[in-house]
């Protein structure tokens, strides 16, 4: 049997980085004509907020313009702010919600 020299490289163990999603804020914007009941009735609806932290965030809006209602994810921020903007357009409602990359 012949020699033979056979040389064994270990294989290198490649590991993910796996890195946290992105978070994105959910703002109310305020105007001046969508009544504070109806605004209160979304946040409560959508985001499930209780009576008191609904009308907390909606003065916030009113007194500063605009107001953050949630932080999470892209996919959720995006979906909360869709069914929002719909319930305030099928009450002809100006009512608007964006989200926004958090920093």
């Amino acid at each position: 049997m012949p020699d033979r020299d056979v040389a064994l490289k270990p294989k290198t163990v490649v590991k993910p980085k796996v890195e946290k999603p992105r978070l994105y804020k959910v703002l109310l914007h305020n105007d001046d004509y969508t009544p504070r009941e109806f605004v209160t009735l979304v946040l409560k609806v959508v985001f499930r907020m209780s009576e008191e932290t609904s009308y907390r965030v909606m003065m916030t809006a009113h007194k500063f313009g605009s107001a953050v209602v949630v932080v999470c994810t892209r996919d959720i921020a995006e979906t909360k702010v869709k069914e929002a903007m719909d319930l305030a357009k099928d009450a002809g409602m100006p009512l608007l919600f964006t989200a926004e990359p958090e920093e």
